[in-house]
């Protein structure tokens, strides 16, 4: 699995981060990003976690 984050519809909450440290960050530009290249299992539901606390469902998964 891959979360996405789309830097078009993010507005730089910071849930995704409180939710899931291990997979997102708040970078200088403001926008959540994703620190890993590929999330594996045990990441999974800390990352369906963050999407549901997305305001704005800015991240997506590719499988």
């Amino acid at each position: 699995m891959k979360p996405r984050v789309d830097h078009d519809l993010c507005i730089g909450c910071g849930n995704c981060e409180d939710v899931c440290p291990e997979l997102f960050r708040l970078m200088d530009d403001g926008l959540a990003h994703v620190i890993v290249d590929t999330a594996d299992e045990r990441d999974y539901g800390c990352a369906r976690e963050a999407a549901d606390a997305c305001p704005v469902d800015a991240i997506s998964f590719e499988e």
